[in-house]
């Protein structure tokens, strides 16, 4: 028999928005059963915190988006009120190298554990409502701005072309199963857990080591790229509304604000009292081979039917992210790991 406190499996759990939406499920009196790989580091440094503050609310399991059998046993050994998928290879740029991991993980993976939920729910008789993370790099060339849920999709990297998939296979099964399966179309949302590899990380990571003399310059790409970049915080607030809702649906979660990648650079910079221009340099290498220009969202919808709104400014959103970085950067400079100035870039 199912214990009273609702039950969540978050895969992903040990990324950016996993260690939120799990903080947030655990706070609303939930008992959150996380996926995580097996490898021979133990990458949970995101949710160590909840691990010792909150044992009786948070279980850790093995488990692999590539093994549907393991899947399936997960689900039936938890019997989960909610799954939240946000297991992915999640970087853009990495999927132009390697696209067939991205795809495996990314699409197939979706479509493994949609049918081990709909096998479960029949064997087990008790209703599993699905959330799937979409992303706003599925309207890649867009064909109108703001993007809305009506607006077409055409996605421009491996990464982009395996979210559309996983996508549309979740819509496919909500209408041909019956499924509560729910996609949240997120656009960018950053946080002090972001990757270093991601750009925004990367801006904040180098302008507080540049400010402490542990790095001259920062190499980037595309400064005129536009975003529409929220706290991550914010938009997991949003995935668990979905799954409340009675009927499923999909949603563009963002703020309906865009900002350039230098807008970025000058806010980071600026809130430690230095100009950008100073240190950062473009480099044609990282640009990728398919540019996404600009994603600007039209979280109209979100607003209407599920009460959500972001809480955060853009301003707000990069002084936690610079805050954070600076406090890690010092650390660095006290206990000696951090490289001097004039070393490798990150």
């Amino acid at each position: 028999m199912k214990s009273s406190a609702r039950r969540a499996l978050i895969t992903g759990i040990t990324g950016q928005d996993g260690s939120y939406l799990a903080e947030l499920l655990v706070a609303k009196g939930y008992h959150v059963h996380g996926m995580v790989r097996r490898s021979s580091s133990v990458g949970t440094q995101r949710i160590d915190r909840l691990c010792l503050d909150s044992v009786d609310g948070l279980t850790l399991h093995h488990g692999d988006m590539g093994d549907a059998g393991g899947l399936a046993r997960l689900i039936r050994e938890i019997r989960p009120d909610e799954v939240y998928n946000l297991a992915a290879q999640s970087h853009v740029g990495v999927s132009f190298e390697q696209p067939a991991c991205t795809a495996d993980a990314n699409a197939f993976g979706v479509l493994r554990i949609l049918e081990a939920i709909r096998d479960v729910q029949d064997a087990i008789g008790d209703p599993i409502r699905f959330y799937q993370a979409s992303s706003s790099e599925l309207f890649g060339k867009a064909t109108e701005i703001p993007q809305s849920e009506t607006t077409p999709f055409h996605p421009r990297s491996p990464y982009a072309v395996s979210k559309l998939y996983a996508h549309w296979i979740t819509v496919n099964y909500r209408e041909s199963y019956g499924l509560h399966a729910s996609c949240g179309i997120l656009f960018n949302h950053e946080s002090p857990r972001r990757g270093e590899t991601f750009v925004t990380r990367k801006i904040t990571r180098a302008a507080a080591r540049i400010s402490l003399g542990l790095q001259e310059t920062l190499q980037l790409g595309n400064l005129d790229a536009s975003r529409d970049w929220g706290y991550a915080g914010d938009y997991v607030e949003a995935m668990w509304r979905m799954l409340q809702q009675d009927d499923p649906d999909d949603y563009v979660i963002a703020t309906g604000e865009t900002h350039t990648v230098r807008e970025f650079c000058e806010h980071s910079f600026g809130r430690l009292g230095m100009n950008y221009r100073d240190f950062v340099e473009v480099d044609q290498r990282l640009f990728r081979p398919a540019e996404v220009d600009a994603l600007l969202g039209s979280p109209e919808k979100a607003f209407r039917r599920l009460g959500w709104r972001p809480q955060h400014s853009f301003a707000e959103l990069v002084a936690l992210m610079v805050d954070a970085d600076l406090e890690l950067a010092r650390k660095e400079l006290a206990d000696g790991t951090g490289r001097r100035a004039g070393d490798s870039p990150l």
